[in-house]
């Protein structure tokens, strides 16, 4: 499953409501995914590819290499 290697983010789940909301039988599952993004980044010295959600990019809380 994907994940953030910085704050661990993954998928959440929840439902999707129908256009009228008007029936609660008319409710799906769905899912909600990170923005992730392959980048690659000095982890203890070294270059490494990690996936990081672009929140965390974003924060400058990832240095890449």
């Amino acid at each position: 499953m994907a994940k953030c290697a910085i704050c661990d983010k993954t998928q959440s789940n929840g439902n999707k409501l129908s256009i009228t909301r008007s029936h609660i039988s008319k409710r799906t599952s769905r899912t909600w995914k990170p923005n992730l993004r392959t980048v690659k980044a000095e982890i203890d010295g070294q270059v490494k590819k990690i996936h990081v959600c672009a929140k965390c990019l974003k924060n400058g809380k990832v240095k890449r290499a």
